[in-house]
């Protein structure tokens, strides 16, 4: 079953047609990334409309959907929705501006669905991760794996967090990335409490804590894992803390399975973490899923709705910041299967001291 045959299947019987205008669900459905172009799909046959700047590209790339040379799209998607006696026209209403919604509704000769059928359609189908995506996927974590062993030989007291951060993004984009996943976290001692914190021209210390959040993308997919290490030698409460988020980050991961909720998930983590007097130190989820967008469903989260499923990816990143001193965070991210995960994740998670 094609994407588009998974749409259909999908929308509401009372929706006729589904116009994709999102940079990243144009891509998903059409596998070509581009700035501009609309996909019209019918419950027959799914269209790209594209200009003249991607129109060559478009013809040698996109294979599930005709692509047509973009003129006057309004007659075009009107003309389109005639040919298939489509009366409603669904749209992506998480996505969409107003200005185009206005556009739409007093240009296209066909009711306007507003609701979110089709932002949840394609949720559920990229949600749930096909062989190839997941490939792609772990070919940009090899990247990012590659570039954390690298960094650790050129982290060292003196060079400053933005020099790390340039270090580690120079490789991913020098060994294979098509770009980042996200902007990479460096950050050091009392910067590590900083959930998202930014990297500046603070210079490594020694006895410190080193924070990297970071991830490539590859073919559009991302990345994303997080390693805390240290500096020269850790205080013994450095290394309490750092002990108890593996300890939370192993027990969740042991935890991951079709079935669990991700309400459940983040549960198993933020128990041993409260347990050890850390509750109100971990104030963000577990974790998020990972795909054509570096924050995608499902969630691990107190507040999750979402019940994991085989070939969901989830994230398992447990931390502890203590403001003014130091934070750490462990992450990894996984495939869901029936019985247990399979983590993407082999960098190690040993406390690391350079």
């Amino acid at each position: 079953m094609t994407k588009f045959e998974r749409l259909a299947e999908l929308l509401p019987s009372g929706v006729d047609a589904a116009l994709i205008t999102a940079d990243v669900n144009r891509r998903y459905f059409t596998g070509m990334k581009s700035s501009a172009g609309t996909v019209l799909a019918t419950r027959e046959k799914a269209y790209l409309i594209i200009d003249f700047r991607y129109i060559e590209k478009a013809r040698k790339t996109v294979t599930e959907a005709e692509v047509i040379m973009q003129e006057r799209l309004y007659d075009q998607i009107n003309g389109l929705l005639e040919k298939h006696g489509c009366r409603t026209l669904a749209i992506e209403n998480r996505t969409m501006t107003v200005a185009e919604l206005e556009a739409l509704k007093s240009k296209i000769n066909a009711e306007i669905d507003c609701s979110d059928a089709l932002s949840k359609a394609i949720d559920r189908i990229r949600i749930i991760k096909t062989q190839d995506e997941i490939e792609k996927i772990i070919k940009a974590q090899r990247i990012a794996e590659a570039a954390f062993e690298d960094v650790l030989g050129f982290i060292r007291p003196g060079v400053t967090e933005k020099e790390v951060q340039l270090h580690m993004d120079y490789y991913m984009l020098m060994h294979g990335a098509e770009g980042l996943s996200f902007e990479t976290i460096a950050v050091s001692g009392p910067n590590t409490s900083l959930c998202h914190g930014v990297p500046t021209d603070r210079q490594v210390r020694e006895g410190e804590f080193f924070l990297m959040d970071f991830g490539a993308t590859y073919e559009g997919y991302h990345s994303d894992m997080t390693r805390t290490v240290c500096v020269g030698k850790p205080s013994e409460k450095m290394e309490r803390v750092y002990n108890i988020v593996l300890e939370a980050q192993l027990k969740a991961l042991e935890a991951v399975r079709a079935g669990v909720t991700g309400k459940e998930l983040d549960s198993v983590a933020r128990d041993v973490i409260s347990a050890a007097g850390y509750g109100e130190a971990f104030g963000h989820s577990l974790g998020h899923g990972v795909g054509m967008e570096i924050h995608e469903t499902p969630n691990a989260s107190q507040s999750s709705p979402h019940t994991l499923e085989e070939n969901m990816i989830v994230t398992v990143e447990p931390g502890i910041y203590l403001p003014d001193e130091f934070g750490v965070r462990i992450e990894d991210f996984v495939i869901v299967k029936e019985t247990g995960c399979e983590n993407m994740t082999l960098a190690p998670k040993n406390l690391i001291s350079l």
